[in-house]
């Protein structure tokens, strides 16, 4: 079996039982797939040609194939990592590095292919894996730095710039046409060729990564079916689509001219399309993003001077991300925030969100415990407006009222359903700690006396049963109720009834003395029987032979 090398292309010189090998060519250390048949073989060979072509979607699809047949393969859980990352690796300094193509939100060594892959690795592919892991890290913080300084995006188009050719596709076109139209209406839009006009020389995966995380919308141009399934085309419509189906509230409208809609992406599918060939369908586009985003002219979000980091920008990215649950990178927001400036009241109620796990501030009020003491609660009514300061307390008052309601009910549900003193007057105790809320003091009184004539029915019941135990003819349930009188001889009649157990019990240890006695005696008078038969049939024996 031929396999070629992860970073070149060129063939690898592969023995038998090796783990790793070393691409005589690039120079580059690699892990081997374990193959133990020729179909896994040549499902690897295609994955990972479409890998490098950085067809990513198709090549993953392959490997989870290989998964199936072999699925404690650790090789085709770190190539599936590859293809969600989106790596390529380029050739820098002599050396092959990789890059992202498609940033993720979680770390790579959160990812549950990643854990796969250590877990069902040899001990020298789990060297090189985590190797590979630790740049890929690396590379994902520094696109986190630039990505968190980013203006968060409302819409975002996706389309092919150019043909194969490099001139200018009609697909171009028809995106700046239409961008003009929404930024002229006042929306924040990511449209490549001008917003990655002032990046030459960098990469852009930063600010991709940014747009797609932050826009609301995508709008996916095409005049061609190749030109939607064009490899960066399709690099971002798919991962947008992935966001889509983790939960995020975006939409996806797809836009297209002079072809068959049904020749669009399967993917498409279920998504309402647009013909960019109607009369007037610039304004039905507006019209439906004006219902998806809920305004109708939204203002240009604030920008930093001088391109400084903006802190309103940052605040709104740490929203965005806290709406999709990704406390960390919330977080860093925030941090950045207060670095800038440490007086950010909403950047401290953001912190608290986090802190309480709530994604978005309407719903602080629906927090599980009280947080008057957290401290990124008292910072934001120390820098926060009159209004901020409001907000807070309101929330925090309902908080309360929650939280004291369901102690409430909880308590009235343990009251009802109980008949035992303890727990009566751990109720009452609840009660009496919810001072004058609704009529918590009455029914801590009525616990009290519930309790009270539980004990009583208890001692009463108790009093009854060790009564009726005495009267049983067993001497080992009298021995159980003279335990019980002794041990309440301030109760009624307990200590004479203790006294009458004593004495039933000292007539048993007679009466079974007397029967001991009676029953030796008939055994001394069946044994004189027994000599007395003996001897007399002897003698008849001795008269009876002289005979």
């Amino acid at each position: 079996m031929v396999f070629k090398c992860k970073m070149c292309d060129a063939s690898l010189n592969i023995q038998e039982g090796d783990k790793i090998t070393t691409c005589e060519y690039c120079g580059t250390t690699q892990t081997v797939p374990q193959i133990n048949n020729e179909r896994v073989a040549n499902l690897y060979n295609r994955a990972d040609h479409y890998r490098k072509n950085n067809e990513f979607d198709k090549a993953l699809a392959l490997y989870e194939e290989i998964l199936n047949e072999c699925p404690t393969d650790a090789e085709a859980y770190w190539s599936i990592i590859l293809c969600q990352y989106g790596i390529e690796y380029v050739e820098e300094d002599g050396k092959r590095i990789p890059t992202i193509n498609r940033m993720q939100v979680t770390s790579i060594f959160d990812d549950q292919n990643y854990k796969a892959a250590l877990k069902y690795a040899q001990p020298e592919q789990s060297t090189v894996y985590q190797a590979e892991a630790n740049a890929i890290n690396e590379i994902q913080k520094g696109i986190l730095a630039i990505s968190n300084t980013e203006e968060p995006y409302d819409i975002f188009i996706c389309y092919k710039e150019t043909d194969e050719r490099g001139r200018r596709t009609m697909d171009s076109v028809l995106a700046t046409d239409i961008y003009d139209k929404l930024t002229d209406a006042g929306y924040k839009v990511f449209f490549a060729r001008v917003t990655l006009d002032d990046k030459f020389g960098v990469a852009y995966e930063p600010y991709i990564f940014a747009a797609l995380q932050s826009s609301k919308i995508m709008i996916a141009i095409g005049t061609k079916p190749e030109y939607f399934n064009a490899v960066w085309v399709r690099n971002e419509w798919s991962r947008y689509l992935g966001m889509i189906k983790k939960g995020a509230k975006k939409t996806l409208i797809p836009a297209y001219k002079d072809m068959d809609p049904y020749a669009m992406p399967e993917e498409f599918a279920h998504l309402q399309a647009i013909n960019m060939g109607e009369l007037g369908f610039h304004q039905d586009l507006l019209h439906g993003i004006r219902k998806i985003l809920g305004v109708q002219n939204p203002a240009p979000k604030a920008t930093g001077s001088n391109g400084a980091v903006s802190v309103d920008g940052l605040v709104q990215r740490a929203f965005i991300y806290l709406e999709s649950e990704d406390w960390d990178f919330a977080d860093e927001c925030l941090e950045m925030v207060l670095n800038n400036n440490p007086r950010t009241a909403e950047a401290y109620l953001g912190k608290l969100l986090i802190s309480l796990k709530i994604p978005r501030k309407e719903s602080l009020g629906t927090a599980a415990v009280s947080f008057e003491e957290d401290a990124n609660y008292q910072r934001v009514l120390r820098f926060g407006d009159e209004s901020l300061k409001k907000f807070v307390q309101d929330a925090l008052e309902l908080v309360k009222e929650n939280e004291y309601e369901a102690k409430y009910q909880e308590t009235c549900k343990t009251a009802r359903n109980t008949i035992y003193p303890a727990i009566l007057l751990d109720c009452a105790k609840k009660f009496e700690e919810m001072g004058d809320y609704k009529d918590s003091q009455a029914l801590a009184e009525e616990c009290r006396k519930r309790a009270a004539g539980a004990e009583e029915k208890q001692k009463e019941d108790s009093y009854k049963f060790y009564c009726a135990l005495m009267r049983e003819s067993d001497s080992k349930k009298i021995e159980v109720a003279l335990k019980y009188f002794e041990a309440n001889t301030g109760y009624k009649d307990c200590a004479d009834k203790a006294q009458e157990c004593r004495r039933i019990l000292n007539m048993y240890v007679v009466g079974a003395a007397d029967q001991r006695i009676a029953q030796s005696n008939a055994k001394e008078d069946d044994g004189m029987e027994d000599a007395f038969t003996a001897f007399g049939e002897f003698m008849s024996w001795v008269f009876e032979d002289k005979k």
